[in-house]
This record gives C-alpha cells, sequence and structure tokens, in this order.
C-alpha cells in the first residue's frame, strides 16, 4: 500500500481535523497551553499507529507541559477519535512537538532585520 495514497491522506486530515477540536474543546488539562494547534497528522497505512505533529504558542517550558499533558491524556484522545472517525482499527497516537512554525516566525525577524539593516545603509548613502 502506498503511503500518500488518496485514502491514506483522506484519513490524515480526518484524523487532524478530530484531534484539533479534541485538544481545543475537550481536554481540560490545565497543563495543556491555549494556543495548541495540530500541524499535521501522519496514520500509518496499517491503522496502527498516528504521529500528530504539535505546535505551541509559547515557551519551551509551556511547550514541555502541553507535551506531558497530551500523553496523560492519549488514551482518551484516542476514545474520542474511535467515536468519531470510522476507521477499522484506531491508531495508537504518538504527539511530537513541531516547532517549523517558530522557525519560521525567528526566520521572518532574521530577514527584516537585515532588509531594515540594507534600508538604513542606503539612506546614510543618500544622505552623504
Amino acid at each position: 500500500m502506498r503511503k500518500n495514497g488518496i485514502k491514506n491522506t483522506r484519513i490524515n486530515g480526518e484524523v487532524q481535523k478530530e484531534l484539533s477540536k479534541i485538544i481545543q474543546n475537550e481536554i481540560k488539562d490545565p497543563r495543556i497551553a491555549p494556543m495548541t494547534s495540530v500541524v499535521a497528522v501522519e496514520v500509518a497505512p496499517d491503522l496502527k499507529t498516528c504521529k500528530a505533529y504539535i505546535s505551541v504558542l509559547g515557551d519551551a517550558q509551556a511547550a514541555a507541559d502541553t507535551l506531558e499533558g497530551l500523553k496523560s491524556a492519549e488514551g482518551y484522545v484516542r476514545r474520542q477519535i474511535a467515536r468519531t472517525v470510522n476507521l477499522r482499527n484506531t491508531p495508537e497516537i504518538r504527539f511530537i512537538l513541531d516547532q517549523s512554525i517558530e522557525y519560521g516566525v525567528n526566520m521572518s525577524k532574521l530577514i527584516d532585520e537585515v532588509v531594515r539593516t540594507e534600508e538604513e545603509k542606503k539612506e546614510e548613502k543618500t544622505n552623504d
């Protein structure tokens, strides 16, 4: 079975949507940061395992606490997905911290800083 087949892509999207709803609305763990988002979900073709990439807005401690809270709620999340998504097997979910959004924001800031520095140099040359 192909890993990125149409069926697998559809399952990934459905599980991601349901996982986002569950994290935002149903889990009441205070360790989970309010600005937690599900960036991507990869369900294995045999539907046994699932990697959920999570992004947390906040510092490193908030991200660590959120991951800990999600891991403790893993059974509840799996049960809720089993109820809402009609799959032969409900995958075992592994939460992975995804820092790509934070990395992109930092790179954007660095690029803006370089552009601003270049513009200041041009203004100094024109003023001289």
